[in-house]
């Protein structure tokens, strides 16, 4: 036997899949040419029919092809595969070869691949797992659904709760095989081609419980998710109904007076003819604006761009150009066929002359008067006449490519064609039933699709088909809007459903208008979290065992997500209980100290949890040490970098915030602000604290240096003084207001280009509110006024150990016993950092 070892000639620093540097942006292979994938000879094992490349330590490409002729062409999935060689040794014997890596050992029959001819063994066994070898042919997921993770699904059209989820890139049991044999090859002009002969393709990840590196490796591979237009991160408006241009116009006016902010304005079907002659077919493919309601579309466009607004049309391509439309004799004439017949020209996206006339004559002509992007609303089946191509892929693909002209950083609005379906954002998850089944399912569907690279879902806030109206049920569903990577309201053509917070009740109206206005301010924090998913495959919604792949609490809550990289939700999915008029649901609080962004209250970390909110609350919680930059409200605009900044700033530990900025362009260069918290505790744990927080000069072509800035201090009680001090040394004494839940220091509008330290002295957090939560609670309960004295007279009677054990005596109606107990547990004292 005679081992063969190889090492990479490139050195890993200088990788080109990591492209992190913080001055350039990755390309977006969806757009560039696809060029065939240079491969590192290095990385090869081959014999007769067979050939395994080495992409890393982790990462097998395995290959059998009877007549021994394998393809370096990129395919509908990898963009990739030229990575730093790994060491590796390989040992032949007459049975067949072994390969090992530092983390994989591959045996490997050299015949047609079977089960015993083939299998990875992890030399790193994943934690937990007792299953640490693949043999080809496995199932993803094991007996009672264990093993594989999940990714995510195609729809959750009328859908009511759950669906089951495609295999993910993440295992429980450390490793995913994907399959890339069917994949279509792409040409340099981005069109597809059948593979020469069929053969077996397949990627085998081994990465243990390092999920950030798989993904990275994957990204790597396939290529990046790609950045988003930033309005694209505002609240959408979205409604199938047959508007007219003043009717939406008013619309979007009334919206603006009421201090709702929108950034993305949705057209469905009815902007174009639907009433259409029956000989024709149905009306819902269909490019020609119905002049009855929109007398001027170009007007009607320019009106919605003149408030802030950008705009998609909803398409449904399937039926093709009949004689109807606008359209028709030109995309007849540039295919060949005479207009005079009235034949209606098929749909057929695997033709170029069609798909040429497609865009030239139905699309190109709504951008150049100001169509933004495109609502690609396909539900017609998965095959064309080349076998193996999904028209919704294909739709995805090309019209991503050309949504890029011009300049424009590229964005489609569609449902997923599975893996590699990340590189044509945004995601539309289908027509939502309204209920509280589906709004449970949606936070854990829209974070396992991180484990598919799939980051972007936008899905029907509020539900689309049937349900009731119920007022707790949508002001849910627009929080958890808020706090997913796109939030675009919708509903169907019912005139009673419609997501106008003035048409639900009061409580419910004031919720839904406060969770707006905030997601607008959320903005400069997401579109840095989008960086990050673009530079380092981080999703911008993680399930929690993403950030803590080896506690076992972080697989139990998996509706619990991490939102960017410092705010942990855990949204509330059921109902209230009608004595308390708090819902409840169980969180898993990772170690250290966490507080509510919204109120400022403390909870110690390192355990599973019931946390309870009214309906105007949320349960998203902070750690000690995060600084979440939000825009002020005088700046919220969503497609614009604010110029006013708030800086919500968690107190207790040091900590540090890349705010990311760029210029809009589809090649941006990056800008970044870095704020950093140094913290120190008093003497005591009840003694003031002080902070200093540390603003580096911004960095970055045309980044913004003259800002007004502001912080919150969340928790604190009192602030004794404040000084900065800019970098020529001149001080000054920012103006210090206490509020309710934080402490505010205004420091105005200053020039940050040579950046600037905060001093915070005297810091006192908040202590001994608990009486005064704990009497609106019980003030606001349902139930018997003798019991609400009787549990305020424990309250103020007893301490803490005490009262827990009284509670637990008592016969409390509903979920107030876990409202009070959580309120009791609560930190009360500050932690030293």
């Amino acid at each position: 036997m005679i081992p063969v070892r190889r090492r990479s000639p490139l050195p890993s620093s200088e990788s080109a899949v990591q492209a992190t540097a913080k001055d350039i942006t990755v390309p977006n292979p969806a757009t560039t040419p696809a060029e065939p994938l240079e491969v590192d000879q290095s990385a090869l094992v081959e014999g007769p029919g067979y050939r395994i490349t080495v992409l890393t330590s982790r990462l097998l490409r395995l290959e059998f092809q009877e007549d021994g002729v394998f393809t370096d062409a990129p395919t509908q999935l990898v963009r990739r595969r030229r990575f730093p060689v790994p060491e590796f040794t390989v040992t032949h014997t007459e049975e067949g070869l072994d390969l090992w890596t530092e983390d994989l050992h591959l045996r490997y029959d050299r015949k047609p691949f079977s089960p015993a001819g083939l299998s990875v063994s992890m030399r790193r066994r994943a934690q937990g797992s007792h299953r640490t070898t693949w043999h080809y042919g496995d199932p993803a997921y094991g007996p009672h659904g264990r093993g594989n993770l999940g990714g995510t699904a195609r729809t959750l059209d009328d859908v009511d709760g759950a669906v089951d989820l495609e295999p993910g890139l993440l295992s429980e049991n450390g490793y995913a095989v994907v399959d890339d044999s069917h994949s279509l090859l792409l040409a340099p002009d981005g069109w597809v081609s059948r593979r020469p002969a069929p053969g077996e393709d397949l990627y085998f990840f081994g990465y243990g419980r390092d999920y950030t590196a798989a993904l990275k490796d994957y990204f790597a591979l396939t290529g990046p998710s790609p950045l988003l237009p930033r309005w694209a991160l505002g609240n959408w408006w979205s409604r199938y109904h047959r508007y007219s241009a003043d009717d939406y116009l008013a619309l979007m006016d009334r919206f603006r007076e009421a201090g709702i902010p929108f950034s993305v304005a949705v057209l469905d079907m009815d902007w174009h003819l639907v009433d259409i002659d029956p000989a024709l077919g149905s009306g819902w493919t269909g490019y020609t604006w119905n002049t009855e309601l929109f007398p001027d579309p170009a007007a009607f466009l320019r009106e919605l761009h003149e408030r802030g607004l950008r705009v998609t049309l909803n398409v449904h391509p399937a039926d093709g150009v009949r004689s109807h439309e606008a359209a028709y004799a030109d995309v007849a004439r540039d295919l060949g066929l005479d207009p005079e017949t009235g034949l209606g020209v098929p749909f057929d996206i695997t033709s170029r002359a069609f798909v040429d006339a497609y865009f030239k004559h139905l699309h190109h002509p709504h951008e150049d008067i100001g169509v933004d992007f495109w609502w690609l609303d396909w539900q017609s089946g998965s095959n064309t006449r080349v076998p193996g191509l999904d028209p919704l892929w294909m739709l995805n693909h090309v019209h991503y490519r050309d949504s890029a002209r011009k300049g424009r950083r590229p964005l489609t609005f569609s449902r997923y064609a599975g893996l590699g379906s990340h590189r044509y954002p945004i995601g539309f998850s289908g027509d939502a039933v309204t209920s509280w089944a589906s709004l449970d399912f949606q936070p854990y569907f829209t974070a396992t699709a991180a484990n598919a690279g799939y980051f972007w879902w936008s899905h029907d806030i509020g539900g689309h088909l049937g349900g009731i109206k119920d007022n707790e049920l949508a002001a849910r569903w627009y929080q958890l809007g808020v706090f997913s990577p796109i939030n675009r309201l919708h509903s169907s053509s019912s005139p009673f459903n419609s997501k106008e917070p003035w048409r639900f009740g009061s409580e419910a109206q004031r919720v839904m208008t406060r969770y707006l206005r905030l997601r607008h301010r959320l903005v400069p924090y997401l579109y840095s979290a989008m960086w990050r998913s673009h530079t380092e495959g981080k999703a911008p919604v993680q399930p929690m065992y993403h950030r803590h792949p080896r506690s076992a609490e972080a697989y139990e809550v998996p509706n619990q997500y991490m939102f960017g990289p410092d705010l942990l939700v855990a949204p509330i999915t059921t109902p209230a209980d009608r004595s308390t008029h708090h819902a409840r649901t169980s969180a898993w609080l990772p170690q250290g100290t966490w507080y509510d962004f919204f109120d400022g209250r403390r909870y110690d970390g390192g355990r599973v949890l019931n946390l309870h909110r009214d309906l105007e609350a949320m349960p998203v919680l902070a750690a000690a040490g995060s600084i979440i930059p939000l825009a002020s409200e005088s700046s919220a605009d969503a497609g614009e970098v604010p110029g006013s900044l708030l800086l919500k700033v968690f107190p207790g530990a040091d900590g540090a915030c890349t705010l990311v900025e760029d210029d809009g362009s589809d090649a941006p260069e990056r800008q970044e602000t870095v704020f950093s918290l140094r913290w120190a505790q008093g003497e005591s744990e009840a003694a003031p604290a002080s902070a200093v927080l540390t603003v580096a000069p911004p960095a970055g072509p045309g980044v913004l240096t003259r800002r007004a800035l502001a912080l919150d201090i969340m928790g604190a009680e009192e602030i004794a003084q404040a000084s900065s001090t800019g970098a020529e040394g001149d001080e000054s004494h920012p103006v210090i207001t206490a509020g309710e839940t934080s402490v505010r220091v205004d420091l105005g509008d200053l020039d940050l280009s040579a950046g600037l330290e905060l001093r915070l002295d005297g810091v006192r957090l908040r202590t001994g509110d608990q009486h005064e939560r704990i009497f609106r609670i019980l003030d606001q309960a349902e139930i018997e006024y003798d019991l609400k004295s009787r549990v305020m007279d424990l309250v103020t009677g007893l301490d803490e150990l005490a009262l827990l054990s009284a509670l637990h005596t008592l016969d409390l109606p509903g979920n107030l016993q876990g409202v009070l107990v959580e309120v009791v547990t609560a930190t009360t004292t500050p932690r030293r950092g």
